[in-house]
């Protein structure tokens, strides 16, 4: 077993549903249901416009939908939210402080990810510090982050040997995931690709169309790299 492996790295494979921003409970978890159902193996709360208290009732609700048909859950930004949901791990960013005093808030059992963009140092910092995983991008153009940092495809391969699950995230939809899986992402990490539309069955046929990118990964060649975008 690898340094950092544990029994949700090795199930942090295919898609890695992201919420958006909705305050109805009711709607986040039909739809959050059915990113499951169409084969998300992890779901991250995310919510950047409700309140404090809302953000605790949805991650307590997608806390137990997500134990109750096993799937992974990762609360975005907030190790005290998520070690109080029991969630499965955290996600931080650049701006959410040391991982150091993170993992000493989360305990060992969490994981930990970090978003790294288009830094492979960060990566490898990131990994020597305990993180559990790794996310890069924006790889294509994205809807919820427009201003985005661009991270290139070929960076997915060079990230290969860091020894932990990689997450390709930005403007991923079914018809780019492919590429990325090909270079060799362990996951994808989308919103809008998934949660864009309103009905339910919509999203779980959103989310079968992606998480079927993972079916028959064939890894890329570096002159296949080298001709990506």
């Amino acid at each position: 077993m690898l340094p950092h492996e544990s029994r949700w790295t090795r199930r942090l494979r295919g898609l890695y549903a992201i919420t958006p921003d909705i305050d109805d409970i009711g709607v986040l978890v039909a739809k959050v249901e059915a990113a499951i159902a169409g084969g998300a193996q992890a779901i991250q709360y995310r919510n950047k416009s409700a309140s404090e208290a809302n953000k605790r009732r949805q991650a307590m609700m997608l806390a137990r939908v997500c134990d109750g048909r096993g799937a992974m859950f990762i609360v975005n930004d907030d190790p005290a939210l998520a070690r109080d949901a029991g969630a499965h791990g955290v996600h931080l960013g650049e701006d959410d402080g040391a991982l150091a005093a993170i993992r000493t808030r989360v305990g060992t059992s969490m994981l930990v990810g970090v978003s790294c963009y288009n830094d492979l140092a960060r990566a490898k910092r990131a990994v020597a510090e305990g993180a559990d995983y790794v996310a890069f991008g924006s790889f294509f153009p994205s809807q919820v982050k427009p201003g985005a940092r661009r991270a290139e495809i070929p960076l997915l391969r060079r990230a290969a040997t860091l020894g932990v699950p990689v997450v390709a995230i930005g403007g991923i939809t079914a018809g780019n995931a492919r590429a990325l899986v090909e270079a060799g992402a362990d996951a994808v990490a989308v919103i809008s690709g998934v949660f864009a539309h309103d009905d339910p069955a919509a999203v779980a046929r959103a989310a079968a169309a992606i998480t079927a990118c993972f079916v028959s990964r064939t890894p890329a060649t570096p002159d296949d790299l080298e001709r990506m975008p």
